[in-house]
């Protein structure tokens, strides 16, 4: 055991990706230390998002929220606007909330006891342990889906990782794997965080999913896959959803002025396609799109007298998660915006000032594209 854990320790000294979560520091107390707010940011982003496409907005939401008590005051709004894009707004909105409990509750300093951070909004047991062991050192192992493929690979256990009582499994092998307290012996970065991002690291970049770079791999001696030929077949692939056809209709009403209507629309498709943001207004449609859109807008504003006339725009592709969803932008030109609750009238190149999903900026630029803005 001990080693394999100086083996896989000493080749993440020497090949660790420079991430500037992992070098986050705060000095306030008065002595060095990574910055839990920063490894937590990070961490929330970094479900189910790639870090290349992270690291933008991980820049642009430090730059202006640096700290959890800035955060904490800042409108969700705007906390929304600077995740617009990344997607699983969710994810914004429970560490907005976090935010403001962690300043009310716990003194502004992310809770260092496990009951406590899992008690927050959108912390569950893989992002407690991972903010808790590399921030703290506390000996906690983590499992995500990185860490499970190595020790599937490792242990040659078979079947989907994902399974509830082979992902148990697994939990006990990562936690098996984890000193409370690495020996004095081991490098000196060895630490409960230094071992999990070791594992993590290992994951992302050595032992991928399909074709592992066993060659590079610092612990593959202890690989029961590659000694037994199985690393293309463990861990089995998940079996995925059947994609489901989506079709949305939306409506750009615009002015003599140039601006347009958003509104804050629930329905069906709200929650996975708009996140609850401002949008255009849009409908799910069946069949005829121009028809079904139309009777969906003169309802949500109440519109008295003839129907919208709507002009086709260029469609557009969206995919989220299982759904393969087609945009049916419409334009429809009015002598005036209608006045209701929960609707903001504005020019449509301020668009970006709003908390919008990357679903209605792709509606709006079908306008561009059909020559829209005369």
């Amino acid at each position: 055991m001990k080693t394999f854990q100086r083996r896989l320790l000493d080749w993440f000294g020497a090949h660790r990706r420079e991430l500037p979560w992992r070098a986050s520091r705060d000095t306030s107390s008065g002595h060095a230390q990574r910055d839990p707010y920063r490894i937590w940011v990070a961490e929330i982003m970094l479900q189910q998002t790639r870090i290349a496409a992270v690291m933008p907005y991980y820049e642009r939401f430090l730059a202006r929220f640096p700290t959890v008590e800035s955060l904490a005051r800042a409108p969700l709004d705007d906390v929304l606007k600077l995740w617009s894009g990344l997607g699983y707004y969710s994810r914004a909105r429970n560490l907005h909330r976090a935010a403001r409990e962690i300043v009310a509750r716990h003194g502004g300093e992310f809770p260092r006891e496990l009951d406590a951070a899992l008690a927050l909004p959108g912390i569950g047991r893989y992002t407690a342990a991972a903010v808790l062991s590399i921030a703290y050192d506390a000996p906690l192992a983590v499992l995500d889906g990185n860490v499970a493929r190595v020790f599937a690979r490792l242990g040659a256990i078979r079947g989907d990782s994902r399974a509830p009582r082979r992902w148990r499994e697994l939990w006990a092998a990562a936690q098996e794997h984890l000193a409370p307290r690495f020996p004095a012996r081991l490098p000196a970065q060895a630490a409960p965080g230094d071992w999990n991002q070791a594992l993590m690291e290992l994951g992302e970049t050595i032992c991928t999913p399909q074709i592992p770079r066993c060659a590079a791999c610092p612990v593959a001696r202890w690989c029961l896959s590659r000694a037994r030929g199985l690393t293309r077949e463990i861990p089995a692939p998940r079996k995925k959803r059947a994609p489901v056809r989506v079709r949305i209709a939306a409506a750009i009403l615009r002015d003599p002025r140039g601006r347009t209507l958003l509104v804050q629309d629930p329905g069906a498709h709200d929650d996975v396609l708009f996140s609850r943001m401002w949008q255009f207004p849009a409908v799910e449609v069946a069949g005829d799109a121009r028809q079904e859109l139309a009777a969906h807008v003169a309802k949500i504003l109440a519109l008295e007298g003839a129907p919208l006339e709507l002009e086709a725009l260029p469609p557009a592709r969206h995919g989220v998660t299982f759904r393969n969803v087609t945009l049916l932008p419409f334009l429809a030109r009015v002598a005036r915006l209608p006045k209701r609750p929960r609707t903001r009238v504005l020019a449509l190149d301020r668009l970006p000032e709003l908390p919008v999903s990357s679903a209605t900026h792709k509606i709006a630029a079908a306008l561009n594209g059909r020559g829209g803005g005369a």
